[in-house]
């Protein structure tokens, strides 16, 4: 497989995903080694000149009109890190460090940012083997990029913070002492370049829309599961419905139903039952679910311009030009993740709903509370109860961080977009909805065995067989937090996508090209 070439290729969320997980690799060629060195050139000439440039002979934030004069440029650089070094909280995941690092190596090695060669290949050093710095969670404001968690990203660099390093935390002159390496010295504009961007933001961007596109596709699996389970019709997902309108995740949410269902003797058996129509929560899956596609698409096409864009200040144009402008403000990105939140708030909300009618015996079709034996036996009554304090769990966490702004940096940085806290909060919700998906496998997989001996579509039976696989049918009571544990494992495994996949080339359906286009 060839590499992914840093600062040259179209980075996406899927590649610097598979970048961190050791799945691809990622280098430097030349022609970006001789861009990167063209703008450290430029830079260190800035910093001999006599004219004021932000952030290379001045001081930052309030203090960018106080000059730096040349001997002092490689100390300010240095203070930089540590003085900006100060977030709070515990350590975000390694995987997500190990995003920033990515992210920001593609981001300077396109050659704006003035960054010397030697720290970069020391970043990639950092990737390539595996020696992830330990970053705090909180203390960023989105503005000036993610600073502090920046700057604790990068200490290691300067022989300073914490590591990752062979399945232990260890202070950084441990593990340099150990791999025989000295700490860099950083030279005019590093620190800077390294710090300024939305690296933070942007790697739990990568993280929601990773996750949440894995909850939506099954999320689709689970409800054509209790669809089936409780005598749904299939009705509401013609496609005649959903051309008058046309929205791309309704009608994508309305084909995978319809194709999942199709050749169901379930479906068939009550094509002329007397119920009207189904409670929303069932009939109403692809207005529901599609409209968190579409937000999850939002999401997906802004954090793609962000993977591939040149976030630090100021901007090494030529020669001729730096810009000292905004790029790093993280508004862009802070946006569509708040949307995103809600978006998974929302599909935990009526996969709830979904589990509390499966409990109702809705006009009989299951028997109420998914038990046939109750009173000594409360049957699945508390699983939907935890489900509701995840999906009002989730509700809570739904304020827009991006609506909040608080003035920093002595008024020089007068509105935040507060989008690391956006990144982390919908990250928190697509965790919790990953556990309600799960309650609502446990019970859809419950009513669709009082179907029997009727059979759904191949397609569904394979799902509901590979529950069965780790969740036994419950005729009565027992310790039921194994089963939800069980369900959550397989939503985060993406077990029910896996077996769409196979199942799909062994049937020859038109169900992967489906889960495809999205």
């Amino acid at each position: 497989m060839s590499p992914f070439l840093y600062g040259k290729h179209h980075l996406t969320a899927g590649l610097s995903l598979s970048i961190s997980r050791q799945h691809k690799t990622g280098e430097l060629d030349r022609a970006q080694r001789e861009k990167v060195a063209a703008s450290a050139q430029i830079v260190r000439n800035f910093a001999k000149g006599r004219d004021a440039v932000y952030g290379i002979n001045t001081g930052f934030g309030p203090l960018c009109s106080t000059k730096i004069s040349p001997d002092d440029t490689a100390q300010l650089q240095h203070n930089l890190l540590m003085s900006h070094s100060v977030g709070v909280g515990s350590p975000i995941p390694q995987q997500t460090a190990k995003l920033m690092l990515i992210l920001k190596v593609h981001a300077l090695a396109q050659g704006f940012s003035g960054i010397s060669l030697p720290t970069l290949d020391r970043i990639l050093w950092h990737i390539d083997q595996n020696v992830i710095p330990v970053v705090p969670r909180q203390g960023s404001v989105g503005a000036s990029g993610d600073l502090a968690p920046l700057s604790h990203l990068f200490l290691p660099l300067i022989g300073l913070g914490q590591v990752h390093y062979k399945g232990q935390v260890v202070p950084t002159p441990e593990m340099l002492q150990k791999e025989g390496l000295a700490p860099l010295q950083l030279q005019p504009k590093e620190g800077l370049a390294l710090i300024n961007g939305t690296q933070f933001i942007t790697a739990f961007g990568v993280e929601v829309t990773d996750r949440l596109q894995a909850c939506l596709s099954q999320a689709d699996l689970i409800g054509g599961m209790m669809i089936e389970g409780l005598l749904g019709s299939v009705a509401p997902f013609h496609p005649e419905l959903h051309n008058m309108r046309p929205y791309k995740g309704n009608q994508h949410v309305a084909a995978r139903i319809r194709a999942l269902l199709q050749g169901s003797e379930i479906l068939n058996s009550h094509s002329h039952c007397d119920r009207v129509q189904d409670p929303y929560s069932l009939r109403c899956i692809p207005q529901v679910h599609g409209a968190s596609r579409n937000a999850w698409l939002h999401l997906r096409e802004t954090l793609e311009i962000e993977l591939n864009s040149v976030t630090d200040n100021p901007i090494i144009v030529n020669e001729e030009l730096s810009i000292s402008g905004g790029n790093f403000h993280g508004q862009p990105m802070a946006l569509p993740l708040d949307y995103a939140c809600l978006a998974a708030s929302e599909v935990g909300n009526v996969s709830d709903r979904r589990c509390y009618l499966s409990l109702t015996g809705i006009d009989g079709a299951v028997p109420k509370l998914l038990m046939q034996e109750t009173g000594t036996n409360s049957g699945f009554m508390i699983l939907q109860y935890t489900a509701a304090a995840l999906a009002s769990e989730n509700k809570s966490l739904c304020f827009p961080a991006s609506a909040d702004s608080i003035s920093t940096s002595l008024g020089q940085e007068d509105h935040v977009s507060m989008g690391s806290i956006s990144g982390r909060k919908a990250l928190q919700v697509v965790g919790n909805l990953e556990r309600i998906l799960g309650i609502e496998l446990v019970c859809a997989a419950q009513a669709f065995d009082f179907r029997r001996p009727l059979k759904s579509s191949p397609l569904m039976e394979n799902l509901h067989a590979r529950v069965r696989e780790e969740i036994a049918f419950a005729d009565k009571d027992r310790v039921f937090a194994t089963d939800l544990d069980k369900g959550a494992e397989l939503v985060r495994e993406r077990a029910l996508i896996e077996v769409v996949k196979q199942s799909s080339q062994d049937i020859g359906t038109e169900f992967e090209g489906l889960f495809e286009k999205f």
